[in-house]
């Protein structure tokens, strides 16, 4: 028998701005990530992926912050693992590749390349619904007519959770 010491990760994709209902839903799901013990991957980039990582961290989880320049960020950086790739917008690939699968929330342009870059490599796609932003679209419009993997859309925590736990990265009934 193998003893996995990796906790799963999750890949926090997307854009929302304060106060919209998109942002606390970013929120709400990194806190929940770490609650079931995910790890959460971040840019940290946007409102909505730095308030997960923030979320995350005070709950006591893990944060891997995957970002653009060659240079560490700042000492108060939502992180407890810092990756600086050097590679701009290149990085685009690490971060899809970075989790069993991605959360996707609202987004723009680099949302849709991380989101595409994921779905070719085989990354179960979490878009959350109902709060506007390109995310709404990604069940009625995959990238492509491959069906690589699953998209599973969420608009509540709760759902997000039952959609986690279908993928196997939730063990308990936490």
């Amino acid at each position: 028998m193998i003893t996995s010491h990796r906790k799963p990760q999750v890949c926090v994709l997307g854009s929302a701005e304060p106060g919209s209902r998109a942002y606390e839903l970013a929120g709400e799901a990194g806190e929940a990530l770490a609650r079931l013990g995910i790890t959460v991957v971040s840019g940290c980039g946007s409102p909505a992926t730095r308030v997960a990582a923030e979320r995350a961290i005070q709950a006591n989880g893990l944060v891997l912050s995957i970002v653009p320049p060659d240079h560490m960020p700042a000492p108060d950086w939502p992180a407890t693992v810092v990756l600086p790739c050097g590679m701009g917008d290149a990085r685009n690939l690490l971060m899809a590749l970075a989790g069993d699968a991605c959360i996707v929330i609202g987004g723009r342009a680099g949302t849709k390349s991380e989101v595409h870059l994921a779905w070719l490599h085989k990354r179960p796609l979490l878009p959350l619904v109902g709060c506007g932003g390109w995310s709404d679209e990604l069940p009625s419009n995959p990238p492509d007519e491959r069906a690589n993997s699953p998209i599973l859309p969420w608009s509540t925590v709760a759902e997000l959770q039952a959609n986690l736990r279908s993928l196997g990265l939730v063990k308990s009934a936490a």
